[in-house]
């Protein structure tokens, strides 16, 4: 049989005699047939597949599903293709969930630079940090909640109390049991001007609703809250401060911003040693001082800010030793170590 470049061959040369003559010498015959001459073109170039990943208010990228039955090499392709599409978009990290099954692509991702940032059971979750200067992304969870309980007998004034048979403190009395529930640790301050009844609060770049809150952020690890709330502060507003109490606990469980784990958040009163705001662009839209009444009643801010601002009025109007609880540093039981308990003053200072 013939193939095609012959077949054209042969045309080319018989065909314009074949036909009229106007025909044959146009110009668009001839270009036809250079056409069929040379064959088919080349192939289109097959478009390769991106991961599918969902995008945050952070400006990240979820991947929690990866293709089945691919290899280290196509998933490498596959991955640097996805990594270069997500940097045009402006994305600035990715979270990469690797099941324990396709553990091998692991070690693929971090010769693209990713590292581990946590497990659980059957699950690994990597990231990739592509914005500029050092990572901001927040660790994973590192405490545990102990929670006691009273029971007082206000008739016999008594306090119902136990001796824990595994405690390394023999003898020592303990109300109730531990309740471990691992969370992540934020800490929210509201730094309070109490010469003019102003407060500072600032909006959020990431928020999907540009409402007015308090400075906040997450703790590192082994940071005390005050210290926390000072650093904070200093980071998102230029203004340094100094802790004074803890204020109120916010509890959540599975925080869609703590990777489903349970969320405390605290809330700290401070006092301001400066007062010009020089706040942080990556962080923040904008940063004020407003006043306490105006931030209670606007419906520019959030439940949790409103209610608090509140509670600050009521401890503006009837002393603040009211509201607070205050920080003392303690022995713990262990040799060497302290502890910091938060409570409300007793009338004897203690």
């Amino acid at each position: 049989c013939f193939s095609m470049a012959v077949l054209g061959s042969v045309l080319q040369r018989f065909l314009p005699n074949l036909l009229p003559t106007y025909a044959s010498r146009s110009t668009a015959c001839l270009r036809w047939l250079r056409r069929f001459c040379a064959g088919p073109g080349p192939e289109p170039r097959a478009v390769r597949a991106l991961l599918s990943g969902e995008s945050d208010r952070y400006g990240g990228v979820t991947v929690r599903h990866l293709p089945d039955q691919i290899s280290e090499s196509t998933f490498s392709s596959v991955l640097r293709d996805s990594l270069s599409q997500w940097r045009s978009d402006g994305r600035i990290a990715v979270w990469l969930y690797v099941p324990l099954a396709q553990c091998r692509l692991a070690e693929v991702a971090a010769l693209h630079g990713f590292t581990f940032h946590h497990a659980l059971r059957d699950m690994a979750v990597l990231s990739l940090w592509m914005g500029p200067g050092e990572s901001r992304l927040p660790g994973y969870a590192t405490h545990q909640v102990g929670v006691a309980v009273l029971w007082v007998c206000l008739e016999q004034s008594s306090v119902c109390v136990l001796s824990e048979k595994d405690s390394s403190c023999c003898g020592g009395y303990f109300t109730s049991k531990l309740l471990l529930v691992y969370v992540v640790w934020r800490d929210e301050r509201a730094v309070v001007n109490e010469a003019n009844g102003k407060v500072l609060v600032v909006q959020d770049k990431n928020k999907t609703v540009n409402a007015w809150k308090f400075p906040g952020g997450l703790s590192n690890l082994g940071e005390n809250i005050g210290a926390t709330a000072v650093r904070e502060v200093f980071e998102e507003t230029g203004v340094r401060s100094e802790f004074r109490s803890l204020l109120s606990i916010r509890q959540q469980h599975n925080h869609p911003g703590a990777f489903g784990m349970s969320d405390m958040y605290l809330i700290c009163r401070l006092s301001p040693l400066t007062y010009d705001i020089s706040f942080c662009t990556q962080e923040c839209l904008r940063c004020e001082w407003l006043d306490l009444a105006d931030l209670a009643n606007t419906k520019d801010t959030t439940p949790v800010t409103s209610r608090i601002a509140k509670l600050l009025l009521y401890g503006l109007e009837k002393g603040f030793d009211r509201i607070d609880l205050s920080m003392d540093e303690v022995p713990a039981v262990y040799s060497g170590l302290f502890y910091q308990i938060y409570h409300r003053k007793t009338s004897s200072g203690a």
